[in-house]
């Protein structure tokens, strides 16, 4: 019997049926080497709780909801033995100094091109970001961050940013996290996903919004989910997701309310009635054979979908031999359809220690070895986690799984004795379903920089590129007195599906000089020459009225959206009153002020980008 939840929205006349889509049916899977299945729920119903419309006025200096404070890390069973797997690594890279001699030697043919890059979600206060992107085919991107989202053109002009709790708009909801995007290109459309982040079972909810039309600024239709569907006291975490021909998939990981990790979970939900925002229905899948520690679905590496059902990957977090192969395999719709398990032997795998950065003795978490980042494409699964490479040192672990024959080849990338390599994701980067070739974007640190975003690529036969820079930090990240910082629990890749020729777009965290993340994103490929960063500089500023008696108006234009910081100064160069520190956006911006406790007399007016100081005026405060 299905379960009915109030508040019917408005179902349009929008009809999927009407898209052109490209599928691809998946290969059948031998059930004879099936080591173990899954308990499959009852159906549910879940009807939409409204609709959220994004309007242009919501740039003009809105102020962001920021929660101050480093997001936390539920535990695993294996997290005690882990960290003391990490400790000893990273005692073992600082005290090797006979591999200061590997390098990276890159035999591919393609070399990675930073195409138009720009400023993405910025800092609110936690660490990591979680950052994820997605691309439409007629170019409208959608970056999420902890805990804003924004939507950009394909230039990087911006026509949105807000914080999430805001976006969803639910009294309900104030703390979020953990923000995914994905765009189903089979649909055209995007989905949208973050999770309330009570740590606690009586407030886990995952929040998902399906976007009316396959541009983010004509609204969405919203939808909220238990994250205690088995109502054992256990609340949703860590997040992944993927679409098919017909269904949305959504993974993560239970944990009690003490933090102890019970077991990961599966939602399989119809995807078509919530893109006019009708009822959708659902079940879940647990007790999952393997005992996954982060379950990771795929959707399809090009445009279009794949189907019926969906494969998953897992990797176990403290290392194996082995790779945890899902085979899902059909809709719901179909009745009889399982969750099958599969153990595909690898080269072994185990987690390496904390990167270092430079300034500062506060190590970067490098997690742990689960998969982060994956798609199918024709007979494989590709995904990628990190792990260690020689002496503890990280490096990037690409794996091509094959479905039918279930046999994994993986192969890794590094610099041992150097650089530390962490968090990649992946996607397609090829001119057709047959080829192989992957860009990866991920981040590197070490003792001698600061912490950076890079790309690479891996070509059909599995030669690897050199790295290029993305985006480099102008200092260390450190959100505390601890002495170790998080890096990041996954980073964002997708691949823009109606392009003539291949390309990718990314994004990832780079340090500012407040030592804390903000995002970067960019434009990959490898016909061009050159990086081609968009310019942050102003036209004019206008401050009104001026001389200030009590309230004050600042209006400016921007080339492009960047980092900002206003300040007000003596005449001596003493900053008196910072205010405003966050995201400047391309065109127009204005807001204004009350004088406050300013004394009398002459001041100016300092706007920044980053360290660079790119306007300067002179203001006078009367009594």
């Amino acid at each position: 019997m299905k379960k009915q939840l109030s508040q019917i929205c408005f179902i349009s006349l929008f009809s999927l049926s009407t898209l052109a889509q490209n599928f691809e049916r998946k290969p059948i899977i031998d059930e004879s080497k099936k080591v173990g299945s899954a308990t499959k729920s009852e159906e549910f119903t879940i009807q939409c709780v409204g609709e959220t419309n994004t309007k242009s006025t919501d740039l003009k200096w809105l102020a962001i909801l920021t929660n101050k404070c480093v997001a936390r890390k539920p535990k695993s069973n294996d997290d005690i033995l882990i960290e003391q797997i990490k400790k000893e690594k990273t005692l073992l890279k600082q005290n090797n100094t006979q591999n200061k001699n590997s390098s990276e030697s890159g035999a591919s043919t393609v070399a990675p091109v930073i195409g138009t890059n720009f400023l993405g979600n910025i800092n609110n206060g936690m660490s990591p970001m979680d950052n994820s992107i997605a691309i439409s085919n007629n170019g409208w991107i959608v970056t999420v961050a902890n805990t804003t989202i924004e939507f950009d053109d394909i230039n990087g002009n911006n026509t949105y940013y807000n914080d999430i709790p805001t976006f969803f708009n639910d009294v309900n909801i104030s703390n979020t996290c953990d923000p995914v995007v994905v765009y189903d290109s089979g649909s055209d459309r995007f989905i949208f996903f973050a999770q309330e982040c009570a740590g606690n079972s009586a407030n886990s909810f995952l929040l998902i919004c399906f976007s009316k039309t396959n541009n983010p600024n004509d609204g969405w239709w919203k939808y909220k989910l238990s994250g205690n569907p088995l109502n054992n006291s256990t609340w949703f975490d860590y997040p992944k997701l993927a679409v098919s021909n017909n269904e949305l998939y959504i993974t993560g990981n239970l944990f009690t309310n003490a933090g102890v990790f019970n077991q990961a979970i599966l939602y399989q939900i119809q995807k078509s009635n919530g893109y006019s925002g009708g009822s959708i229905n659902y079940q879940y899948w647990s007790n999952i054979s393997g005992s996954p520690a982060t379950l990771l679905p795929t959707s399809y590496g090009q445009g279009g979908n794949y189907g019926p059902g969906c494969y998953l990957v897992s990797t176990n977090p403290g290392g194996a031999s082995n790779i945890n192969f899902y085979d899902l395999t059909d809709d719901m719709t179909a009745a009889n359809e399982q969750l099958n398990y599969y153990s595909v032997s690898t080269t072994a795998y185990s987690p390496a220690g904390d990167a270092s950065q430079q300034g500062s003795s506060c190590l970067l978490d490098n997690g742990d070895c689960r998969a982060l980042s994956g798609f199918y494409l024709n007979g494989t699964i590709h995904f990628v986690f990190h792990s260690d490479i020689g002496s503890g040192w990280n490096g990037i672990n690409y794996n091509r799984l094959n479905v039918t024959s279930q046999t994994n080849q993986s192969s890794t990338f590094g610099s041992v004795g150097n650089f530390d390599y962490c968090y990649p994701s992946v996607a397609s980067y090829a001119n057709n379903a047959t080829e192989n070739s992957v860009m990866i974007g991920f981040g590197r640190s070490s003792a001698n920089i600061f912490p950076e975003i890079r790309v690479v690529n891996c070509d059909n036969g599995m030669n690897w590129s050199n790295s290029t820079l993305v985006k480099s930090s102008s200092s260390y990240a450190s959100y505390s007195s601890s002495t170790k910082e998080r890096w990041g629990d996954y980073t964002g890749m997708t691949r823009k599906h109606n392009s003539s020729n291949p390309s990718v777009w990314m994004n990832g965290m780079y340090a500012t000089t407040a030592n804390k993340w903000n995002t970067w994103v960019a434009e990959i490929h490898d016909n061009e020459v050159g990086i081609k960063e968009k310019s942050k500089t102003n036209s004019d500023i206008k401050v009104y009225p001026n001389p200030i008696v009590e309230t004050f108006n600042i209006e400016f234009s921007l080339d492009n959206n960047t980092e900002l910081n206003i300040e007000v100064v003596d005449i001596t160069g003493k900053i008196i009153k910072v205010l405003y520190n966050g995201k400047g956006i391309h065109g127009l911006n204005n807001f204004s002020f009350n004088k406050s406790n300013l004394s009398a007399g002459t001041y100016f007016l300092v706007i920044k980008n980053n360290s660079n100081t790119i306007k300067n005026e002179k203001i006078i405060i009367n009594n």
